[in-house]
């Protein structure tokens, strides 16, 4: 059975070979990852993984299997959610006008951006002893926000004289606002805002 390149790559950064998954091992395993996403991001990184087993359908002791400390789990939902929205940039790219998909993006952006927020204890200890996390996924996002706000600029949907880094910074300042319950609604709000903005004196081609 073929091994997802994602979980060869996770495998080399433990520094072991990479083994195939039965079919059923690899279903819990991405469930896990799946639910822990989730998980992380409601209630940060002090979420129970009992509930993370328990949400996934599986035992503990299969948790544990697959990911024998917390900051391992961490690790992997981190690279899963670098890499899903990397690869959201061309697949929205592909199915959307220009702006349209610079929107839906940036929106799928504060899915991430909350999920990064429930990991920020784990990541800062990962940052100083997992020398190839940051420098593996280091210019993803930025470079994938750049192709969607060239585009963009290119067919005239959103103004001329945005520059990708300027959106990344806003996008991030989303990043430390207040943790308050209604955070993600508010920063969805403030997505269209920008995208208000973006769009303001555009010129569209004819």
């Amino acid at each position: 059975m073929a091994v997802e390149p994602s979980v060869i790559a996770e495998k080399k950064a433990e520094g072991t070979e990479a083994k195939p998954l039965r079919a059923d091992a690899q279903r819990n395993r991405d469930r896990l990852v799946e639910v822990a996403a989730s998980v992380f991001a409601e209630r940060g990184i002090d979420a129970s993984l009992e509930e993370i087993a328990r949400q996934a359908a599986v035992g503990i002791g299969t948790l544990y299997r697959h990911f024998p400390t917390r900051e391992h789990l961490v690790e992997v939902v981190y690279r899963r959610e670098v890499e899903a929205l990397c690869a959201a940039a061309g697949e929205l790219a592909e199915k959307h006008p220009s702006d349209v998909a610079l929107e839906q993006w940036m929106q799928r952006f504060v899915d991430y951006i909350a999920t990064k927020r429930g990991l920020a204890t784990s990541l800062r200890i990962l940052l100083n002893t997992n020398s190839t996390l940051f420098s593996d996924t280091s210019g993803r996002v930025s470079q994938a926000l750049r192709q969607l706000v060239e585009a963009a600029v290119a067919d005239g949907t959103i103004r001329g004289d945005v520059d990708a880094s300027d959106v990344l910074h806003a996008l991030s300042g989303i990043y430390s606002a207040p943790d308050t319950p209604e955070w993600r609604d508010r920063s969805r709000r403030l997505v269209k805002l920008l995208m208000d903005g973006l769009r303001f004196g555009a010129v569209k081609e004819r």
